[in-house]
């Protein structure tokens, strides 16, 4: 898939349209299309005309980026100053930050236009965008199938084409998982080289920002601009100055393959995935076999501690300072468990009971201690594995995106779907995924390519070379604006 952001960025510095015009164009697509996938939750329409105005100023004075006047979204859990931002939950209805995420804050200085906030599962916790109180987001592939989630809205919105790309959040794969359920690009970088702050915590340890695209070459051009270390995130580190290069030579690269990875997955994505790396390999990588049995104890291990991060990050809604308040309680500790049963939907609420249950005395050493030492195991298997070769190539999802409403009846199933995408935040590594054929019924199959901490360059140069050999193909979709 060609670059989306350089080819509309090209016609905006050459004159052959303006923001202000290719705006409309978006806001139109989106009024059209966006009743019937439900990828936005809020539109900020009026601050997308108000952001295309200074970007065509910016651009007429020789002061472009390539992001300047490029329309995007954001999803609606990264805070934006004077715009809605409610994580998709009643408990944080009507709420609107007082400060802009660092993320929004850098891409506005840029001259990026935002179109509006997109839909996800209720705080991040979910992997099929099901769990929102607006309701799901659909497939823009097939209409009757998930997005993935959480970041569900983000992934619709691109392959949809009513947005040139789409910011997103991944705890355990909620970018990696919908863009592959989807057929885009889905990057997340290693943790800490985009700043956190301005995003409503899910998992500390384990949230990062990352950009959804058409092609690694817009992901690229997107976390450039977006990465760097950010005195607000004490989490945050610095990141190698300059543009990240693309140039897609993968001679004598050495690709791991770790069999962990591919046990219970789809044989028709396990034949996706071998092609691949055939085509690598006849391009001079080399494969190499690795081993990592501590993947197997990957997924109780995230399900732990992200839960148990999430019972302390969620404490603070409580209905006194913001958001959505119970209209009858009988004192404040009544108005509070009102508010929160009210207020929090399923999910969220089973994730608290459990985060808090692992942390309560008499389990804590039982469950979330030992869970913080199979964490250290995961990581330090990975980094062994890395001594073998410069990346790991695996699923991105054990499956193709699940029909709507299939998660009620198949519960484990859904959560099993984050089995390949878990490690890399338990290790806070870089990984992306790009799409790698279809399935029988049409529905996009992704690849992860997964590389060292703070290898975030080489891992979106691997990826590239497939896009240069178009052998990896963003999902075509009719509808949306023409690209």
């Amino acid at each position: 898939m060609r670059s989306v952001i350089s080819q509309l960025s090209k016609k905006l510095s050459g004159g052959e349209l303006t923001s202000v015009e290719l705006t409309e164009r978006y806001i139109a697509a989106i009024e059209k299309r966006n009743p019937q996938l439900n990828a936005y939750v809020h539109y900020t329409f009026d601050e997308a005309r108000k952001n295309a105005e200074q970007a065509d100023k910016l651009i007429k004075a020789g002061k472009a980026t390539p992001l300047t006047g490029i329309p995007f979204t954001l999803k609606d859990n990264i805070a934006t100053d004077g715009l809605p931002t409610t994580c998709c939950s009643i408990i944080l209805q009507g709420f609107k930050p007082y400060y802009d995420a660092t993320v929004w804050a850098k891409l506005k200085a840029q001259g990026a236009v935002l179109l509006g906030k997109t839909n996800m599962d209720e705080f991040a916790m979910g992997s099929t965008c099901e769990k929102s109180c607006y309701g799901a987001a659909l497939n823009p592939v097939d209409n009757s199938r998930v997005t993935g989630g959480s970041s569900g809205g983000g992934a619709a919105a691109v392959c949809a084409n009513l947005a040139a790309y789409a910011l997103g959040s991944d705890t355990g794969g909620s970018i990696r998982q919908p863009a592959s359920f989807c057929g885009v690009v889905g990057f997340k970088p290693t943790y800490g080289a985009v700043s956190r702050y301005g995003l409503i915590a899910y998992g500390s340890s384990l949230d990062q920002i990352g950009p959804m695209t058409h092609s690694v070459t817009d992901a690229a051009i997107v976390y450039d601009a977006i990465r760097g270390e950010d005195r607000a995130d004490g989490t945050s580190c610095p990141t190698p100055q300059g543009k990240t290069q693309l140039k897609g030579d993968i001679k004598g690269l050495k690709i791991g393959v770790a069999q962990e990875f591919f046990e219970g997955i789809s044989p028709e994505i396990k034949g996706a995935i071998d092609n691949m790396l055939a085509e690598y390999e006849r391009a001079g990588a080399q494969i190499v076999e690795v081993s990592i049995p501590a993947l197997k104890l990957a997924l109780p291990v995230y399900y732990i501690i992200a839960c148990a991060e999430a019972s302390s990050n969620l404490g603070r809604y409580d209905g006194i300072r913001y958001g959505f308040r119970a209209e009858n309680y009988t004192s404040v500790d009544d108005m509070i468990t009102k508010t929160r049963t009210q207020g929090f939907g399923k999910e969220v609420k089973k994730r608290i009971m459990l985060g808090t249950y692992v942390l309560s005395s008499g389990y804590f050493d039982a469950y979330y201690k030992k869970a913080c030492l199979i964490r250290k195991t995961v990581e330090s298997q990975l980094a062994q594995a890395f001594e073998k070769c410069g990346v790991l190539f695996a699923p991105t999802a054990p499956v193709t995106a699940f029909p709507v409403g299939y998660s009620g009846g198949n519960a484990v199933e859904t959560y099993l779907s984050d089995v390949c995408t878990v490690p890399v935040n338990i290790a806070g590594l870089p990984a992306i995924s790009i799409p790698c054929g279809t399935d029988k019924k049409g529905m996009p199959i992704g690849m992860q390519i997964i590389g060292k901490k703070f290898d975030d360059a080489l891992v979106l140069d691997t990826a590239y070379f497939a896009e240069r050999e178009n052998i990896s193909r963003a999902a075509q979709v009719k509808g949306g604006v023409e690209l």
